[in-house]
């Protein structure tokens, strides 16, 4: 059976927000979703700006046929040259 409870992490351990019956030592497994994006690696506007003109221009040079379908398969979507 699962069962979520909130908790809060204070001291380097996790304190539930809810009365919790589990008796002591029972091992849980906690998830910690992301809640924060990570931030990049790249802090220089400059470089930045050079990273996305090369993404871009990658983009370009590799356009999607007209004749392409609409849907690709996920073999398609992950062909190798």
């Amino acid at each position: 059976m699962i069962r979520r409870i909130a908790a809060t992490f204070k001291n380097g351990t996790f304190v539930p927000d809810e009365v919790c019956d589990l008796p002591e030592n029972t091992r849980v497994q906690v998830i910690i979703p992301r809640t924060k994006s990570i931030p990049p690696k790249v802090t220089d506007p400059d470089e930045r700006r050079a990273i996305l003109e090369k993404v871009v221009e990658s983009m370009k040079s590799n356009p999607i046929p007209e004749s392409a379908p609409r849907k690709f398969t996920r073999e398609e979507l992950h062909e190798r040259r």
